[in-house]
């Protein structure tokens, strides 16, 4: 296996991830905004998102549809793992090389084949998914163009075993992942939200509500274009009103109003310390 890359004239050294025991980490402005299809089905149709100074488009492929919010789970083991070591001190870099074992534990998926063939899928989506942003740009005029992963591969023995996977994270993702300020820990039990929605509703609500006491609030309409759905408003309020109902959310508590002007608001506040649910695992990446 080497440990050197050369990739668009960069040399890149490899990082080896680390095993269990890390916490998991989410990067900021993937919690904010419509990068990801919040759908299960194939999304090709892009994203094309404008609010302000922000402007998004994510456009897929045919062949692998668009990266999922399941699938930006690899995403995350990622950054945790550049987070972790970052803060130990170690080297870090945005060539990585792990074992499917250890992706699939850490985002809480089983380790049988068909979780195996999954991650490689989520892979492709993750590679073959294009984003455009103005985020993170310091003029206006400019705009980022990348693939959440620059390149994957895997490794196989004489017989064909897999015995580990390489990946090039995009420099875009892996500067705001050094950014400390651009980071924020995510509740393990995140991973067992099996709902595209409610995925997406918790990265929004742990970013924007934070541990703040009074919490915060949208109104739906605000959210629906947030989150980049498919879905019509009033499909997407159907289906916040069912997560209010259920309380999926951990460490957080959703409740439903209506402002003066008739308008809709979705309100978050943190919830009760409570202990931590046995891991259960879940089943598909998407």
């Amino acid at each position: 296996m080497s440990t050197h890359r050369t990739y668009q004239g960069q040399q890149l050294e490899l990082f080896q991830a680390r095993g269990g025991g890390i916490a998991a980490r989410d990067a900021q402005d993937l919690m904010s905004w419509p990068f990801f299809s919040l759908a299960k089905s194939r999304r090709v149709r892009p994203i094309d998102f404008r609010m302000g100074d922000v402007w998004i488009r994510v456009e897929a492929t045919a062949e692998y549809g668009m990266a999922t919010i399941w699938d930006a789970d690899i995403l995350i083991w990622a950054a945790s793992q550049v987070v972790e070591a970052r803060d130990k001190g170690l080297r870090t870099s945005r060539f990585m090389s792990a074992t499917p074992y250890e992706i699939l534990s850490f985002i809480n998926r089983d380790d049988s084949a068909r979780s195996y063939e999954r991650l490689k899928a989520a892979l492709d989506r993750l590679q073959s998914t294009t984003v455009v942003t103005s985020i993170r740009q310091p003029s206006e005029r400019r705009r980022h163009r990348f693939s959440w992963i620059a390149e994957w591969k895997e490794r196989l023995d004489a017989n064909g075993r897999p015995l580990g996977i390489e990946l090039i994270l995009a420099d875009w993702f892996y500067a705001g992942v050094l950014d400390n300020a651009l980071i924020l820990t995510i509740d393990e039990a995140y991973f067992n939200l099996t709902g595209g929605l409610e995925r997406w509703l918790y990265r929004l609500v742990r970013k924007h509500g934070g541990r703040q006491r009074w919490g915060w609030s949208f109104d739906l309409e605000h959210l629906h274009l947030k989150s980049g759905s498919l879905s019509p408003l009033r499909r997407f309020r159907f289906e916040i009103r069912a997560i209010v109902g259920r309380q999926p959310l951990p460490n957080y508590r959703l409740a439903l109003s209506i402002d003066p002007d008739g308008r809709e608001r979705l309100t978050f506040r943190p919830a009760r310390p409570e202990h931590p649910a046995a891991r259960k695992t879940v089943g598909a990446m998407s």
